[in-house]
Parts: structure tokens; C-alpha cells; sequence
């Protein structure tokens, strides 16, 4: 049903005009006052005015007295400060009576950032939730209301409940490449697998800059094609492996696990020298400086390229599978902006924080989030995208794909990782990448890891389930 529901959606947005740059404004101050003009049009409400000329919303407020919210999100991305600051100041300017304040971040590690503000008892009323099971089980968010969640075609649920609004859709991962070099020398998009693989030589054999750009020196970065062939490999067939493995009728020996690591041994002989000691942040440089023709990334890597410079022309397309089929990463994932329980305690936090949050996606705000962010629209009411023309690619890729369904490790409930062994599994990908580590030895460590991950953390048996 979210597979029909998400293509509904996607339908919708490829009826959104593709035009060739994103919307651009500097970042406002977090709690400066707009223009009354952008706040008439952000409020969405009928405006009233006041003995000093000013318009305020007409109506009652959703809160019986002023209210403070504090609002923390990912912010080492520039135009994720840029979309979050804008809408912020927009609410802040329709709602007199509600003050957010957006808590730094400092561009750091985010879940550390999360922990720590919970350890020293400044859990912020409303954030960007990534880790959302392990905070669902510390009972530290509050569940939304179907209000919330009638404004999404998909929703994550855990355990029933539904704790956070999508902000998009699955970021999906794809080849994005060098037009003008493909151009230049008669390359063109593959459309199996065999033709990827054959295109990727034909670029080596050439000899003047490396196939694919790789940024392994973060671990994180190799989950973009980790998963890629996990997907091919694995869940292909047995889309519950991992539950599997919880009830020990499977394990990381499995003829699927071993295609897996295959599969990446074939791709990243195409890589650039030094790929592991070449940080995520760089790769970029790679593509728009003629040093890699493709690489392998998300939608948010569009406005990264275009920044770094404007006059770039770049393609995208899907990796097909070996078995001749295309699966995607996509569809709203467990992740959102979430309302912590203990705002939720007090009737007006939680009020201001709902208000907060159907603010975010009424279409003219988060229009904003959306073009910022190459990120793909989850609400029912679709906000009109102004998007480069490659994005529109990326909408039409997920709407016919084979399957469209969230990472390996994005998963909750039976076919939940076990805490850290998602970094594990790529630290022993790169090892067999590297030679240091055979395959049948990578699968044996892998075993040993999850028994006993699996003795503190197993959602099957409910075993370390909070």
C-alpha cells in the first residue's frame, strides 16, 4: 500500500515544471521577524489589523499563554541551515505568541550532539529526529496525531504509532556523471547492469580521470553502495533477512551476503586511487574538477555540484541490478520532525509544537525545505517545485522502478539492526575491498559480531526491547 501511495505522490510531482536553478535566499537570523508580506503569505491565515498597523492572525491561538519552543536540527548542510532559518522566522512572524529557537548544532557529529543535549537535560520540545527507535524506546517522543499524519501518503510506523513527520522522501541514490565528458566521447546511459560495468571499463581504458569517485574515508559514504548490492543480493530475496538472522534460520554465511560483497569487489575496481583516505565532502571536486566521470550519491548531492560551479552539466541515472531489474532507495523513512514527550506534557508546548510542525509543510513553507534540499515531497498537498531538470529524472526513475523501499538499515521493528552493526558491516566491507580480509573470513567475523549483538539487542525475542 505506501508502494502505491509513494508513486501516487511521485505521479504528482512529475507534473511540477523543471526549471533550471533552486531558490536562493541568505539565512535570516533564528528569531528575527520577517516582512509582513512573507508573513501573510506563510500564515495561510485571514490577518487582522492591529492598533500599530501590524497584522496579526485572526482567531484563537493555539495556545492559552506565550510559549517557547526550542528546535534542533542536522545543520552541517548550508541549505538545510538556509530552509530551517526561513521557515522558523516565518512561524515565528505568523504565531506572536510562539517563539522557536533553533539551537545550534555546530555542524558536528548529530546523533553525539542529540545525546549529549538529552544527557544534560536539554532534550530539545521539537528536533530532527534521526534515531527514532531508540528514542521511541526511551520514551522521549511523543506520538503524533492522525491530524499530522493525514497530511503524508506514507508514514513510518513503530510499534503502532507513527512519532515523526517525514521531511522527505528517502534520499535516492543514483550515478550521477559528467554529461559533456559522456558526450564528448560517445557515452551513454546503461540500462543493465553488464552495460554499467562495461561503461565503467570503457571510462578506465581511456585513461584520463577515474571512473567513480568514492568518499570511503567516511564510513557512512560506502552505505550508498553497500546497499546497492545488498539490495541486488539479498533482499531480493528475503526482504525479512534480517529477521531471519534474529530467529537464527539465517546467518551472514549465506550465498546472498557472499554475492554481496562479490558484486562490490566488481565496482569498486573503478574507484580512484585512494578512495578510502578521500572524505564525502571531496568528492564533489572530483566530478566538477575532470578528475571522475560518475559517482555514486543522493539528490542532495544537486546543489552541492551546482554551487561548486553553475556551468556543470550533469546527468543521472539508476544502477541496474545483475537480475535485470532497478530497486531504489525511497518512500518516507522512520526520520522526521519529531515533538519530544516532555513538551508534549505541557498543553501548550505540545499545541505550539503541532502547530509548528503543519506550518512546516503547508506547501508555500516547505516549497522552501524541498528545493533547499533536492529533497522529494511526501505531503498529500504537493508544494510547486522549481527543480533542475536532473531531479525531475530522479522523480520519473522512482516512479517505475521495481521497488522502492528505505536502506538496510533504516528499518524498524523485526528487520532492526542492532546498534553499531551497520558501521561494523562497513568497516569489514572495506577490509575485503582492501585485501587485508578474505570473504568467508569477513562473513565469519560478521556472525561473531551479531550473536552477540543479537545477546543485548534482538526485536524477534523482544530481548533488549525497552
Amino acid at each position: 500500500m505506501k508502494r502505491k501511495l509513494f508513486a501516487g505522490l511521485l505521479t504528482s510531482a512529475m507534473m511540477i515544471s523543471a526549471l533550471t536553478g533552486c531558490g536562493n535566499s541568505e539565512a535570516p537570523a533564528e528569531t528575527t521577524k520577517g516582512s509582513e508580506a512573507a508573513t501573510s503569505a506563510a500564515s495561510g491565515q485571514e490577518q487582522e489589523t492591529t492598533k500599530d498597523g501590524a497584522e496579526s492572525p485572526k482567531g484563537d491561538s493555539v495556545v492559552t499563554a506565550p510559549t517557547d519552543l526550542t528546535f534542533i536540527f542536522a545543520d552541517g548542510d548550508e541549505g538545510m541551515k538556509v530552509a530551517m532559518n526561513e521557515i522558523v522566522n516565518r512561524f515565528n512572524e505568523a504565531n506572536p505568541d510562539i517563539t522557536v529557537t533553533i539551537e545550534p548544532g555546530n555542524g558536528g557529529a548529530y546523533s553525539e550532539f542529540l545525546k549529549t543535549k538529552d544527557s544534560v537535560g536539554e532534550f530539545p520540545d521539537i528536533m530532527e529526529m534521526r534515531d527514532t527507535a531508540m528514542y521511541v524506546r526511551a520514551e522521549k517522543l511523543e506520538p503524533l496525531s492522525e491530524e499530522i499524519k493525514s497530511l503524508f501518503l506514507t508514514t513510518m510506523e513503530f510499534n503502532g504509532n507513527v512519532y515523526t513527520a517525514p521531511l522527505g522522501g528517502e534520499n535516492t541514490n543514483g550515478i550521477i556523471y559528467n554529461k559533456t565528458y559522456f558526450d564528448e566521447n560517445g557515452f551513454t546511459e546503461p540500462t543493465t547492469y553488464e552495460e554499467f560495468i562495461a561503461l565503467c571499463q570503457a571510462v578506465a581504458d581511456k585513461g584520463d580521470m577515474a571512473p567513480l569517485v568514492v568518499g570511503g574515508q567516511d564510513i557512512w559514504h560506502m552505505g550508498f553502495w553497500y546497499h546497492k548490492a545488498y539490495n541486488d543480493q539479498v533482499l531480493s530475496q528475503d526482504g525479512d533477512f534480517i529477521k531471519h538472522c534474529y530467529e537464527g534460520t539465517k546467518d551472514f554465511s549465506d550465498p546472498a551476503i557472499k554475492a554481496t560483497f562479490e558484486e562490490m569487489k566488481e565496482i569498486m575496481q573503478y574507484a580512484q586511487d585512494g578512495w578510502t583516505s578521500t572524505p564525502d565532502a571531496q568528492i564533489t571536486t572530483f566530478l566538477v574538477s575532470d578528475m571522475a566521470a560518475m559517482m555514486y550519491s543522493g539528490t542532495h548531492m544537486f546543489s552541492q555540484i551546482s554551487q561548486a560551479d553553475p556551468n556543470f552539466e550533469m546527468g543521472w541515472f539508476p544502477v541496474p541490478s545483475p537480475d535485470g531489474k532497478t530497486r531504489l532507495v525511497g518512500g518516507a523513512g522512520v526520520g522526521g520532525l519529531a515533538i519530544s514527550a516532555e513538551a508534549a506534557k505541557d498543553p501548550n508546548k505540545k499545541a505550539a509544537g503541532e502547530a509548528f510542525i503543519k506550518f512546516f509543510f503547508q506547501p508555500e513553507n516547505y516549497k522552501i525545505y524541498c528545493e533547499k534540499l533536492s529533497a522529494i515531497p511526501t505531503t498529500v498537498e504537493q508544494p510547486q517545485l522549481d527543480v533542475l531538470p536532473v531531479f525531475q529524472e530522479v522523480i520519473d526513475a522512482t516512479v517505475a522502478t521495481d521497488d522502492l523501499a528505505p536502506m538496510w538499515n533504516g528499518r524498524v521493528g523485526e528487520n532492526e539492526l542492532p546498534p553499531d552493526f551497520r558501521n561494523f558491516t562497513y568497516k569489514t566491507l572495506v577490509e575485503v575491498l582492501q585485501g587485508t580480509r578474505e570473504i568467508d573470513s569477513a562473513c565469519e567475523e560478521m556472525n561473531k559480531t551479531w550473536k552477540t549483538a543479537m545477546e543485548n539487542f534482538n526485536p524477534v525475542t523482544g530481548k533488549g526491547i525497552q
